[in-house]
């Protein structure tokens, strides 16, 4: 193995694929970075390059494509693979499906038999809480029953680490697969952060959106849920720790601690928070009144979840250190920075 190991990053300029890829560089792994730009930006790798002081390599590179993908493996000797690229927003997964598992599950197929050619043994794998459905006792464990998911988008996550763990079972591949909650905040420069193409799903982009008059006001799916205020309860974790999580799962495989050819990690805060109550600690840290609007349930939403983050805590040797009102101030001043200096371009 070269000094500097070799990781891929697919999906690389995407929000949680961004991130690591700093983390990656800021840990000395040397990275590659692959992404098809379909919900995203190429000027991300300057901002990546701005934080670390390093540059990495890029291609734009559709992994439905298999040929194209097999090339950057001969280009390149990876030691290791975080795969990231995957179409994910749950309502759009409920009006496109066949979208969604053509593209998530070809992209992966294709990466495994890449990485199988090429010798490549070692994958993180970007998992989902979505996995576990509707869980019937919280908070959820590695070992709480996966359930069918309640969107395409949460099935294609666990046929994916269906056809993983069968797939190193059958192989020498190793796998982690992180199952994580719902990322959110910036990085602490703001000069990267979730920004989505078109009309953003998740909540903390609706929300700093808003702030910023770009959304006139948003709605709140449900208030009738069986949580103390009605509305949905998720376990929000910062963008950073969700990052740092997965240089602690690669560092795993490559000094081959893992226990199995496939392991499984909670990664969250442990702690849950209601939509009301992130808009409220919104408005009380920003003072910034948020206007929206009550309407019903979201087709593949559930009502409340959140981790038992132990195994990730006792075995991975990673714990969630940053706060909401992290989560909050970082996002907002990425909002700010988006808003008063720069506009993406393609």
């Amino acid at each position: 193995m070269n000094s500097k190991p070799c990781i891929l990053v697919t999906g690389g300029t995407g929000f949680i694929g961004s991130h690591t890829a700093v983390a990656l560089l800021q840990a000395g792994f040397e990275t590659v970075i692959i992404d098809n730009l379909s919900n995203s930006y190429h000027e991300v790798i300057d901002r990546i390059d701005t934080i670390t002081g390093t540059r990495p390599a890029f291609h734009r590179v559709d992994m439905r494509d298999d040929q194209s993908l097999n090339e950057i493996f001969s280009l390149h000797q990876f030691d290791a693979v975080i795969h990231f690229a995957a179409l994910k927003a749950v309502s759009d997964s409920v009006d496109q499906p066949l979208l969604y598992y053509h593209n998530n599950l070809v992209s992966l197929l294709n990466l495994i038999n890449a990485c199988m050619q090429h010798k490549t043994d070692k994958l993180v794998f970007s998992s989902s809480c979505t996995v576990y459905g509707q869980p019937e006792q919280l908070p959820v464990t590695e070992n709480t029953p996966v359930q069918k998911p309640h969107s395409p988008y949460g099935n294609t996550k666990k046929i994916s680490e269906e056809i993983l763990r069968d797939c190193s079972a059958a192989s020498l591949l190793n796998v982690i697969s992180l199952r994580y909650f719902n990322p959110c905040g910036a990085h602490d420069t703001g000069l990267i952060g979730e920004f989505p193409i078109g009309k953003p799903n998740n909540l903390m982009p609706v929300i700093t959106q808003t702030a910023a008059g770009i959304i006139p006001q948003f709605e709140i799916f449900g208030n009738n849920y069986n949580t103390p205020d009605g509305s949905c309860i998720r376990d929000y974790i910062h963008i950073s720790d969700l990052a740092d999580a997965h240089v602690k799962a690669l560092e795993r495989l490559i000094r081959k601690q893992n226990d199995s050819c496939f392991e499984v990690f909670n990664v969250g805060t442990g702690t849950g928070i209601s939509v009301l109550e992130m808009v409220n600690a919104f408005e009380r840290l920003t003072g910034i009144k948020l206007k929206h609007t009550i309407s019903g349930r979201r087709a593949g939403d559930i009502e409340q979840i959140w981790a038992d983050t132990s195994k990730a805590e006792n075995v991975l040797g990673w714990k969630a250190k940053l706060t909401l009102d992290d989560m909050i101030l970082t996002a907002w001043k990425w909002q700010q920075q988006l808003t008063q200096k720069t506009v993406y371009t393609k």
